[in-house]
């Protein structure tokens, strides 16, 4: 992977790149510091093809002044502009999240509530642009920023929403006018009139913003085609289909705020970002009436049968007198009487009353007395012993399983608060209310307390944040360790990652090794490929480093002992004492030619041939192999291979 020559740069004596963060058609983003205000920032530079483009730099300046002065909570800040080795660049607010085409990606559609709520703050901030009379014109998921809930839970309706690059399109497409009207908006979110006509106002961001909407809720855009053109002319054919002809279930008012953002012709849509957002703003409290009411339906008309509306004891033989006696008595004790009795021991009061009229009846009072001394006893022997039953054990049983198992045995199951347990498994019951064989009522309920498993916790995301914010969070479940370290893209506070990694789960009052940015690496580590091994070794302890492991690789075209590859790379951070591991060539196949001038000719081809090489020799005069060696083909260290031939020159003197 090619090195990007942007990282560590220094913009303006003042802005240090830290890396890359995106690119896209017309630039790319970078997420560097501040130096002078010390603060994270977000550069945005312009590729080389627009930056030779003189109308699109004065385009690009005059859109640049116009968007920093867009003061908003949604619009992403542009604090400065520039020139680096002739390509122009912004310096904006650096929003730590995602674009809402990684969270769509992601997650592929949202809910109503949540899409409503991202589309309120879009909207919000392109109506600020539009009251300074300025136009996106290229409104997409991925030029909508999407931070992460303050609260830190996963509900987009509680998210920060910024919008970005606006007038960048304008600025581009007035550079291209020469381009037959070549058209500057993504396709997918095109609207009709641009494509007719190419001239746009307000409406035209209200349409895109549309068929965002339209993505948010159904996970896709309304057209798609093989060629980018056959999508844009879509747009003027075709009306956008409601949201709930894809996705069941979705509300009408969705389908309402689709049609009339998406009208093809731009007369029928709102006038402006400003208008829709009221729209949106009356749709979410409708939404919410809808979310609140949405089970609560009217109960059919139910026929049930007549009753006779006199009580019990105004049905008993002779009841017309017992009814003027009851009738005689206070509402508050008649509550008390019959709250609960049961309807004989009423019947035999009433008895009893006429019985003691006269002596005649003394024994039918006597024989009712002890009818009701039974009834006492029996009813008594219920309430106290009789309905009850011992409770069964559901311990060790799944929920479902337990919840059978006490459907079977004529019990009703409810669930208490989980339990964490390291050795029950999560899901099974640990503990139940009553206890086996305690007493329970017969068809009663047994409550089951289920584990919730071993009690863990997820290590919170917390890289990127200032340690003084993300410790304190990291310390509601586990014990901390800080550790410091240099960094290359995060400046001295903040921390670079966690150990072991966001996410691990660990149980509570672990240690969790949270490293720390001290600032940026005291060295830089210098480039020794193309040096020879030792060259090497001479620029690395120079600059404090060491050199590592060495390894060599098989090279045909690299010289031997020359440094084909190093690790860490060059311009990466390091501190004294860094080793740094280095590949070297073998060389190309064979051995270097020995150097055997000044020999004896005759002990020089001794040792060639020992070498397996074809020695030709080449004398002066009847001395033959006597002289010694005044030259040499190959020259001494050029590559040579076994049975090759080597030429060698005698001379006497």
């Amino acid at each position: 992977m090619v090195a990007d020559p942007l990282n560590g740069a220094l913009l303006d004596g003042r802005y240090r790149i830290r890396g890359r963060v995106a690119r896209g058609g017309m630039a790319t983003v970078y997420h560097a510091t501040d130096e002078r205000l010390e603060r994270t920032v977000a550069i945005k530079i312009i590729h080389p093809s627009y930056a030779r483009d003189n109308r699109f730099l004065a385009r690009f300046a005059d859109e640049a002044k116009t968007i920093a002065r867009l003061t908003h909570p949604n619009v992403v800040a542009v604090y400065d502009q520039g020139v680096h080795d002739g390509m122009p660049y912004l310096v904006m607010e650096y929003v730590r999240g995602r674009t809402l085409r990684d969270l769509l990606s992601e997650r592929r559609r949202l809910s109503p509530a949540e899409a409503l709520a991202v589309l309120e703050q879009m909207l919000a901030a392109i109506a600020t642009a539009h009251r300074a009379g300025l136009v996106h014109r290229d409104v997409k998921p991925e030029n909508v920023l999407v931070a992460a809930p303050p609260n830190g839970s996963g509900n987009l309706v509680d998210a920060v929403v910024k919008v970005a690059d606006f007038g960048l399109a304008r600025a581009v497409e007035a550079s291209a006018e020469d381009q037959q009207g070549q058209l500057m908006a993504t396709v997918a979110y095109v609207a009709p009139e641009l494509v007719t006509g190419g001239h746009v106002d307000s409406r035209a961001d209200v349409y895109s913003a549309g068929i965002v909407l339209f993505e948010m809720l159904t996970g896709r855009v309304p057209y798609d085609g093989e060629r980018p053109v056959d999508v844009a002319w879509q747009h003027v054919d075709r009306d956008v289909p409601a949201p709930s002809k894809l996705v069941a279930g979705l509300p009408p008012l969705v389908d309402e705020l689709v049609a009339r953002a998406t009208r093809r012709d731009p007369g029928g849509r709102p006038m402006d970002a400003g208008a829709m957002l009221a729209e949106v703003i009356s749709a979410r409290e409708d939404l919410g009436t809808l979310n609140t009411h949405t089970h609560v339906f009217a109960q059919p008309t139910m026929e049930i049968a007549s009753v006779d509306p006199r009580p019990n004891w105004a049905r008993l033989p002779g009841g017309g007198a017992a009814a003027g006696a009851a009738r005689t008595v206070p509402r508050a004790q008649r509550s008390r009487q019959g709250g609960g009795r049961p309807a004989i021991l009423d019947d035999l009061r009433a008895r009893v009353g006429r019985l003691t009229a006269t002596d005649h009846n003394r024994r039918k009072l006597l024989a009712s007395l002890v009818a009701i001394g039974v009834v006492v006893l029996i009813g008594g022997y219920w309430l106290a012993i009789g309905r009850y039953v011992d409770a069964p054990s559901l311990l060790t049983l799944s929920q479902t399983n337990a919840a059978a198992e006490a459907k079977r045995l004529g019990f009703g199951m409810k669930l208490g608060q989980g339990i964490f347990s390291d050795t029950v498994p999560k899901d099974t019951v640990l503990k139940q209310d009553p206890a086996p064989g305690n007493r329970l009522a017969r068809g009663g309920d047994i409550t089951v307390f289920l584990s919730l498993g071993p009690e863990l916790y997820p290590v919170p995301e917390i890289a990127g944040q200032l340690a003084s914010v993300g410790v304190e969070t990291a310390k509601e479940h586990f014990k901390v360790q800080q550790v410091s370290d240099y960094s290359d893209t995060l400046p001295k506070g903040y921390i670079i990652s966690t150990d072991p990694a966001a996410g691990t789960q660990l149980p509570p009052g672990s240690t969790l090794k949270v490293i720390v940015s001290k600032g940026d690496f005291p060295l830089r580590v210098p480039t020794v490929v193309g040096k020879n091994v030792n060259e090497a070794r001479a620029i690395l302890e120079g600059a404090g480093l060491v050199v590592g492991k060495v390894e060599y690789v098989d090279n045909e075209t690299r010289p031997h002992d020359e440094v084909l590859e190093q690790d860490p790379a060059q311009g990466a951070g390091a501190v004294k004492g860094t080793k740094v591991n280095l590949k070297l060539s073998n060389g190309p196949p064979g051995f270097p030619m020995p150097d055997v001038n000044n020999w004896n000719c005759g002990d020089a081809k001794r040792e060639l041939e020992r070498l397996q090489l074809q020695v030709q020799v080449q004398s002066e005069g009847f001395f033959g192999e006597n002289g010694n060696v005044r030259g040499q083909q190959p020259a001494a260290g050029q590559p040579v291979s076994a049975g090759q031939q080597v030429v060698i020159q005698c001379r006497l003197f």
